[in-house]
C-alpha cells in the first residue's frame, strides 16, 4: 500500500472536476496524495472534497489561456496530470486552444519547474486523421513530449462509467426514439474502458511506475462493433429499436444541423472521427504499453454498466419483460 510513502505529496490536476477527473482524484485520494484541483470555476468543484478526508483536496483557479494561473497552480507540486479536453468547439473552446495550445501551455509549467507530468490524450489521436479533434490531440502529444521528454501520455478508448458520455447518450436517446442510427453502418471498432481502470493507469504514472516517455494505449477486455455496443445497450435497458445503418455523407449531412445544438448528440467532427477503428494497436499490446502492462487487470463492461444504466428501463431498476 502506498499510503504512508505518498502523504505530503502534492499532485495538481488540471481538469479534475470532469468525468474522469473524479475518478483520478479518488484514486489518488485513496493513496494519500494531496490534491489540488485546478479549474476555471473552483466555486463549483467543492463536491470534490468528499472523495478524500478533511483537507486533502482542494480547488485553485487557473485557466489554460493564462499561462501565469497554470504556473501558479503547478507550484510546489510533486507531479501534473493534465486532463483537460473537450468533445466539441463552442465559443472560445476550441480544440487546438485546448487539446494542443493548452497541453503545451501545462508542459511549458511542469518543465520550468521541474515537476512530472502525466498528460491524458485519446486513442483516436492521430496527425493524419480525418477528424480535427483528433489531430489536435496528436499536436498535443507531440507539444508535450517536446517540452518534457519524460512525460506520460495516456490514450485511453471510449470510456465507460456513471457519467459517460457515450451510453448515457445513446441510451437517453433510446428511451425518446424508436430509431438509433448506426453511422458509417455501424462497423467501427472499440475497445470501451472503465473509468476506473483509467484513473489506476494515471495513479500508477504518479507514483512513477510507468515507462517515461511512452505512449500508453488503454482499452478494456472487450472489442466490439458500434453495431454491437448499441445491441448491447438495448438489452441492458430492454428496449427494442430499429438499428438504422446511416452512410457517411448523409451522417455528416444530419450532423451540420445536430452539431448547432448546444450539447449536440453528433457532430460533423465526430461522424469524421467514426471513420477509424479506436482500439489498441498490436504494437502497444507487445510491448507492454497497455493496462495489463501496468498491472492493472482491465474491467468488463458487463460488471459496471448495467449499475448505472437501469434508470433508462421503462421498470428502472426492477428488470421486467423487454420493453416495446
Amino acid at each position: 500500500m502506498t499510503l504512508q510513502t505518498n502523504v505530503n505529496k502534492l499532485v495538481t490536476i488540471f481538469g479534475g472536476s470532469g468525468f474522469i477527473g473524479r475518478h483520478v482524484v479518488r484514486a489518488l485520494a485513496k493513496r494519500g496524495y494531496l490534491i489540488r484541483v485546478a479549474v476555471r470555476r473552483p466555486d463549483l468543484a467543492g463536491y470534490l472534497q468528499p472523495l478524500g478526508r478533511v483537507g486533502q483536496i482542494h480547488a485553485v483557479q487557473a485557466n489554460l489561456r493564462y499561462p501565469a494561473s497554470v504556473e501558479a497552480a503547478v507550484r510546489d507540486a510533486d507531479a501534473v496530470v493534465n486532463l483537460v479536453g473537450v468533445l466539441f468547439e463552442r465559443g472560445r473552446q476550441r480544440f487546438d486552444s485546448v487539446h494542443a495550445r493548452g497541453a503545451e501551455t501545462v508542459a511549458q509549467a511542469a518543465a520550468t519547474l521541474g515537476v512530472p507530468l502525466v498528460h491524458m490524450s485519446a486513442l483516436g489521436a492521430d496527425e493524419n486523421s480525418p477528424s480535427l479533434y483528433a489531430r489536435t490531440k496528436a499536436a498535443g502529444e507531440k507539444m508535450v513530449l517536446a517540452v518534457v521528454p519524460t512525460a506520460t501520455i495516456m490514450r485511453p478508448s471510449i470510456i465507460f462509467g456513471p457519467e459517460d458520455s457515450f451510453f448515457n447518450r445513446f441510451a437517453a436517446m433510446a428511451r425518446l426514439s424508436p430509431v438509433l442510427p448506426l453511422i458509417g453502418g455501424g462497423m467501427t471498432r472499440f475497445q470501451p474502458v472503465f473509468a476506473g481502470d483509467v484513473s489506476l493507469a494515471i495513479a500508477e504514472a504518479v507514483d512513477g511506475k510507468s515507462k517515461p516517455g511512452t505512449i500508453y494505449e488503454l482499452g478494456g477486455p472487450e472489442t466490439r462493433s458500434f453495431k454491437e455496443l448499441m445491441q448491447y445497450l438495448l438489452a441492458v435497458i430492454e428496449r427494442r429499436r430499429l438499428l438504422l445503418p446511416v452512410p457517411f455523407p448523409l451522417a455528416k449531412l444530419m450532423a451540420s444541423f445536430t452539431g448547432l445544438l448546444p450539447k449536440p448528440p453528433l457532430t460533423t467532427d465526430q461522424v469524421n472521427l467514426l471513420k477509424r477503428d479506436n482500439v489498441v494497436s498490436e504494437e502497444a499490446n507487445r510491448e507492454g504499453r497497455t493496462l495489463e502492462g501496468l498491472g492493472i487487470n482491465p474491467v468488463s463492461m458487463q460488471v459496471v454498466v448495467p449499475s448505472y444504466l437501469w434508470r433508462y428501463r421503462k421498470a428502472g431498476q426492477f428488470s421486467g419483460h423487454l420493453a416495446r
